[in-house]
């Protein structure tokens, strides 16, 4: 147990496909977990693999984009309402096209979009244009489920009380207090690597960003926050990171990169 008031739940799942998600990494990032902390301080939280293994309480779940978190507020919130409307669409490349190209106004309407274009997307994958309009093509699998109402609700109940938030990483990571713990799963970009997602990463979260939220979390280190970082293994990344722990894993990558197609993607967990 890593915590009085969290604990490892099977149970919990996360309810977005997510490129990058950390399921896999569950285990390993459990056993880095520092036995007592005070809050929980996720600010890419993406598919919120690790918060739904650990259920931690209290929590801070953020991230940039807005569409993510308001899902999440809607889950959170309005699970049952979620759930009717989801359940009213069908898996259709025409249907899709229409839900795809909708500019809903409510809070709930757009989180429905966002968990429709979530499920049924090439690859789970969250694209947006220059515009800022979402461009991924359809692409499910067979026996693709647009909605599960059983994981949408048991995520409604791990979300009960945590707090979400849209904001910068660096917003978040600076309202670290001594005795927090916070966990940092950026976009992967690289100095002088390509990843199977680099172009369009490097847009969204560029070097100069990995430089920023390195010296973002020394700085909540030093104030005492227990730090976990996962990010690509490259030189420079771990370079960034002198004085962490560094353990180094693989994976095989479930995205096909222009150049390098499927294979070994090489990651890193940096602690402290």
């Amino acid at each position: 147990m890593k915590n009085e008031k969290s604990s490892p739940n099977s149970d919990s799942l996360p309810f977005l496909k997510w490129t990058g998600g950390k399921r896999w990494l569950t285990s390993e990032i459990e056993q880095l977990v520092p036995e007592n902390y005070g809050r929980y301080i996720e600010p890419f939280v993406g598919g919120g693999a690790i918060f739904f293994h650990l259920h931690p309480w209290p929590a801070t779940l953020s991230d940039i984009n807005p569409d993510l978190i308001n899902a999440y507020r809607q889950v959170r919130d309005n699970v049952e309402e979620v759930i009717t409307r989801l359940r009213r669409l069908r898996i259709d490349r025409d249907v899709y096209g229409e839900i795809r190209n909708s500019e809903p106004r409510t809070p709930i309407a757009r989180a429905v979009r966002f968990l429709y274009l979530n499920r049924t997307a090439f690859n789970g994958i969250y694209r947006v244009n220059q515009q800022g309009r979402f461009n991924v093509p359809f692409g499910c699998k067979p026996g693709t489920v647009v909605c599960d109402p059983e994981l949408l609700r048991s995520a409604s109940l791990s979300l009960q009380n945590r707090k979400l938030r849209t904001c910068d990483f660096e917003v978040a990571i600076e309202s670290a207090n001594e005795g927090d713990f916070i966990y940092a799963d950026p976009p992967y970009t690289t100095k002088h690597d390509n990843n199977g997602f680099r172009r369009y990463n490097e847009e969204i979260f560029a070097w100069e960003d990995q430089i920023r939220l390195a010296e973002c979390c020394r700085q909540a280190v030093a104030r005492g926050a227990y730090v976990i970082v996962s990010n690509a293994n490259h030189r420079p990344i771990v370079d960034l990171y002198k004085g962490f722990g560094c353990k180094r894993l693989s994976r095989r990558s479930l995205i096909s990169g222009v150049a390098q197609g499927r294979g070994s993607v090489k990651e890193c967990i940096l602690f402290r």
